[in-house]
């Protein structure tokens, strides 16, 4: 003979119960920085547009790959300025 079903209660168990009064905000902060680890808080409007850290991630890697390829573009037209002078960078 199979027993019935239990339905489920939205209430905790007793056991589970926790006193929100005890609660230290920021307990483990200065533990997380000293070991290094690299948590960063997003302002609440950024934190809309992105839903999970993949997607930050991928938009600052993006950001990235296009900071480096400005600063060759950069890099390579100040020589080629370099080699043709003053004068001639001006007239062309």
């Amino acid at each position: 003979m199979k027993t019935k079903h239990k339905e489920p209660t939205d209430e905790l168990r007793p056991e589970y119960e926790f006193d929100y009064s005890k609660a230290v905000r920021g307990k483990y902060y200065r533990r997380l920085l000293a070991e290094g680890a690299n948590i960063v808080v997003l302002d609440a409007d950024i934190a809309e547009a992105f839903h999970d850290s993949e997607a930050v991630n991928t938009a600052l890697r993006s950001l990235l790959d296009l900071t480096r390829s400005t600063q060759r573009l950069n890099a390579s037209l100040q020589r080629t300025l370099k080699k043709r002078g003053p004068m001639n960078s001006l007239l062309n």
